[in-house]
């Protein structure tokens, strides 16, 4: 059971985010803001203690702490962003990770970003996409020595916005990916593609967080016996985020 979580508000820069989604230029910090202290609140709700890291101006995408650190057992590696001008997000991060487990950073030229990177309970699963490269992945396995198997798509920035193992064997799946081989021994929770945002969801214990975008999806994960907590994440999806990209529970 995870019982921390680190966190970063959005910063004054944040409408400069990366981000080609089409309403990026409607994107309000003010309630980007507000809808990250519910966030907040959610996750205090179920007993996780927040480690508030402060904004970062010069790092618009700062918000999204997920993608500088993957953390496995008592060891922790430090991404290389593949966005160039993301890279320097994670100083504070590696500081924090330091009193608390073993630390390694990825080197050049290996790119990872940890919304590629899926846990399950005896394997990880890592996407190769626009973010992180083979090499990437192969520092990360050799470091926190743990299996990963790999699937590869580089259309997409990052593979948690197609799949997300809640627990239980249940694995919430975007319907292109229903039949991939890796996850032929999981119970899949189908979701159709008009309603793909909701799959990147972040479950805690036998709670799943979720955006309150879409109904089916939140409807079909409580019926797989999952207690779920609905999210307005408007101002995060503006700039290609989600519930997984702006914690790190461990």
């Amino acid at each position: 059971m995870v019982k921390r979580a680190i966190v970063r508000e959005p910063s004054l820069s944040y409408t400069q985010c990366v981000s080609s989604h089409p309403l990026h230029y409607t994107v309000s910090l003010e309630k980007a803001k507000q809808q990250h202290n519910n966030y907040c609140d959610a996750l205090s709700s179920l007993g996780l203690e927040l480690i508030k890291l402060p904004p970062k101006k010069k790092y618009p995408d700062s918000c999204f702490v997920e993608d500088t650190a993957v953390v496995f057992g008592n060891k922790v590696f430090i991404t290389r962003m593949g966005v160039q001008s993301r890279r320097g997000e994670d100083k504070d991060i590696e500081e924090t990770f330091e009193e608390y487990f073993t630390t390694k950073r990825a080197t050049e030229p290996a790119t990872l970003e940890g919304g590629d990177v899926l846990h399950l309970p005896n394997r990880l699963i890592c996407g190769i996409t626009k973010r992180t490269n083979e090499l990437g992945t192969k520092q990360m396995e050799d470091w926190l020595q743990v299996k990963v198997d790999t699937i590869t798509n580089p259309k997409v920035v990052h593979l948690k916005s197609y799949m997300k193992y809640l627990g239980n064997n249940k694995m919430i799946v975007s319907e292109e990916y229903v039949n991939h081989p890796l996850l032929k021994e999981l119970d899949l929770i189908v979701i159709p593609k008009k309603e793909s945002y909701s799959v990147n969801c972040l479950s805690i214990g036998s709670t799943v967080i979720m955006s309150n975008k879409f109904s089916y999806a939140q409807n079909v994960v409580a019926a797989a016996g999952f207690e779920v907590i609905s999210l307005e994440m408007s101002e995060f999806e503006k700039c290609q985020g989600a519930l997984t990209c702006l914690s790190i529970l461990f």
